[in-house]
């Protein structure tokens, strides 16, 4: 894919957190202290038009990552290109501010907030004043954003939250105060959506409802969405494209159709000489391997699999079982970040 086509680009993007002085230094604010990567040398490439599924277990720098593509965090090291507009990146540009360490990217503030003007988030919970009501909450957000009031109600309409419009956002359930979440980030019309777990405490109900609400907006609105998760089973039903993050380094990047490429089926058979029916497999030129007392090798025709099978017994060795087997994308997950799937 061509680079005009990515909305959103890093490279090399790190933020570091600093863990503490190091022995022997206990004047505050010593520069000579330990510090750890959150999020190393991110390479993030999100193409355009697309539902991008940012995954990963608990604390693998998801949102560390999302902060820094609003500009809400510095980087540590690294570029961030959002829209087509470069956000942070090393360099003296006058137009720029410091961040925080020094050699550290610098963010500038006008391209900034060039990029939220055409950017919506939603970013762990979502804000509101629990004594006003749901429309009321969107007029604020319009007020500071500088945008038409009366673009709440196309976006109370996208959500499917008008007849709760007028109750006290404090009374909604966790669900609805999501959605209003989701409205507020839809106001202005955004290019682009950031969505950090967004069926984070939802019910069954509430879940399919906002996988709904995310599938549609590419396709309706022409926008490109973000959403992390640590749930392999929402991003495979919502995302085009997936990107897998464990211990801030991304450890997988492409669609999640070439993902689904390795969980290929295989042939998995236990016999009574294992070792000997290993021999005979590799004789016959099948990639074969031993896990756990059984053969394993990629899936074949079946006239082929029934020959394979006669040699083996021609060689007077029993087949006591034959079972096919697909890994399935929970388990390329656990062998990738050696995680559960939810923790």
């Amino acid at each position: 894919m061509n680079r005009q086509n990515f909305v959103i680009e890093t490279k090399n993007l790190t933020k570091a957190y600093r863990q503490g002085r190091t022995p022997g230094h206990t004047r505050q604010g010593s520069a000579d202290c330990a510090s750890v990567n959150v999020v190393d040398n991110v390479n993030l490439a999100v193409p355009q038009g697309c539902i991008y599924g940012f995954l990963g277990p608990n604390g693998a720098g998801k949102t560390t990552t999302m902060k820094m593509l609003l500009g809400l965090i510095k980087p540590t090291a690294g570029s961030i290109s959002v829209l087509g507009t470069t956000l942070a990146s090393t360099g003296n540009d006058p137009g720029q501010r410091t961040a925080n360490f020094a050699g550290s990217p610098y963010i500038n503030e006008k391209r900034r907030l060039a990029i939220l003007k055409q950017t919506g988030s939603l970013i762990e919970s979502p804000s509101y004043y629990g004594h006003l009501t749901g429309r009321e909450n969107l007029e604020i957000i319009c007020t500071l954003k500088n945008i038409p009031k009366k673009e709440i109600d196309e976006a109370l309409s996208i959500v499917r939250m008008e007849k709760q419009q007028d109750k006290k956002a404090g009374h909604y359930s966790l669900g609805m105060k999501q959605r209003l979440g989701l409205a507020g980030a839809l106001l202005g019309h955004p290019k682009l959506l950031l969505l950090d777990e967004p069926t984070n405490g939802l019910d069954p109900a509430g879940i399919q409802e906002m996988r709904e609400l995310v599938r549609s907006l590419p396709q309706a609105y022409h926008m490109t969405v973000m959403v992390s998760s640590h749930l392999l089973s929402e991003i495979d039903q919502m995302a085009d494209y997936a990107g897998i993050i464990n211990k801030g380094k991304l450890i997988y990047q492409d669609s999640l159709l070439h993902l689904h490429e390795y969980s290929r089926r295989q042939l998995r058979l236990r016999t009574s000489n294992n070792n000997r029916a290993l021999a005979v497999l590799n004789e016959n030129q099948i990639d074969c391997r031993l896990e756990e007392d059984y053969l394993t090798f990629p899936e074949t025709a079946d006239e082929r699999t029934a020959y394979l099978i006669s040699e083996l017994v021609k060689e007077g060795i029993g087949i006591w079982r034959v079972e096919e087997r697909q890994h399935s994308l929970e388990d390329i997950f656990l062998k990738l970040t050696g995680k559960q799937v939810s923790l």
